[in-house]
């Protein structure tokens, strides 16, 4: 079998409802590089919120933060951070609409405020080990790749409006990622199998948010979680069942990989 890559989402496509890894997609993987393949994530988490998975996977190969800071077997290829002069605009924004950011690289998180109830709501069910500390000043003199901004659904227009420098994904109902405009998971995608020397046509993807869309749209083997959202699925070629239900391994077989 010719050489593939295959990225997987982490939150409903690696991990299930309970953010754990099931046994047959664990398995599943591994076979994956027993055939030779290349097994990547892509994911809107930054490299630190995804270390110990990696560690149990054996991944080194990552799209992170929807596509902005790309590793390729533990070497940085690709990084777009964000606009310093947007973000300080941002920020100065949000201050005056009571929403908090988190601001990310990728070795850690810090917050614009010493604590907010939105903050611990969505974050918390990403069942992270660590949960952002508070640092107004940490997107100065840094590269910062991407940010959550903590709003409500009525009130994400407004931002979309005031900053073309960035785009913005929901990915709770109290949060937002905020990321370089024009950025994406397919972007970092691109960068990576070019630097690989394969060719797109050898690439699969499998995923379930809002942020994995351009991707599913890009990859042209894509895979929707049956957990997937109906914009994510009309935007994947394939679609398996719910990642509780063995999502992965039954996806792998569809499209012929196992």
């Amino acid at each position: 079998m010719e050489k593939s890559i295959i990225f997987f989402d982490i939150d409903g496509t690696l991990l299930d409802d309970d953010k754990r890894l099931p046994a047959s997609t664990k398995e599943a993987v591994f076979k994956l590089k027993e055939l030779g393949h290349e097994v990547a994530i892509a994911t809107g988490r930054g490299p630190f919120m995804f270390e110990e998975l990696r560690e149990e996977l054996g991944i080194d190969t990552y799209v992170s933060f929807n596509g902005q800071y790309v590793v390729l077997r533990g070497e940085s290829v690709h990084r777009n951070p964000m606009n310093e002069r947007a973000l300080e605009q941002i920020t100065l924004t949000a201050a005056e609409n009571n929403h908090p950011l988190v601001y990310m690289d990728p070795f850690d998180m810090k917050t614009s405020v010493p604590e907010h109830n939105w903050i611990d709501e969505s974050m918390g069910t990403l069942k992270l080990s660590k949960q952002p500390s508070h640092g107004p000043d940490y997107f100065r003199n840094r590269e910062i790749y991407q940010t959550l901004l903590f709003c409500q659904h009525d009130e994400e227009l407004r931002y979309e409006k005031a900053f073309s420098e960035f785009d913005f994904i929901r990915w709770h109902p109290l949060s937002v990622d905020v990321l370089p405009a024009g950025g994406s998971k397919a972007k970092g995608i691109e960068k990576l199998v070019s630097a690989m020397g394969l060719s797109i046509e050898n690439a699969y993807a499998f995923g379930d948010g809002l942020n994995d869309i351009e991707m599913l749209s890009f990859v042209p083997n894509s895979v929707a979680m049956g957990n997937a959202v109906p914009e994510v699925k009309k935007a994947a070629k394939y679609e398996t069942i719910h990642v509780n239900d063995g999502g992965i391994l039954h996806g792998l077989k569809l499209v012929g990989l196992l």
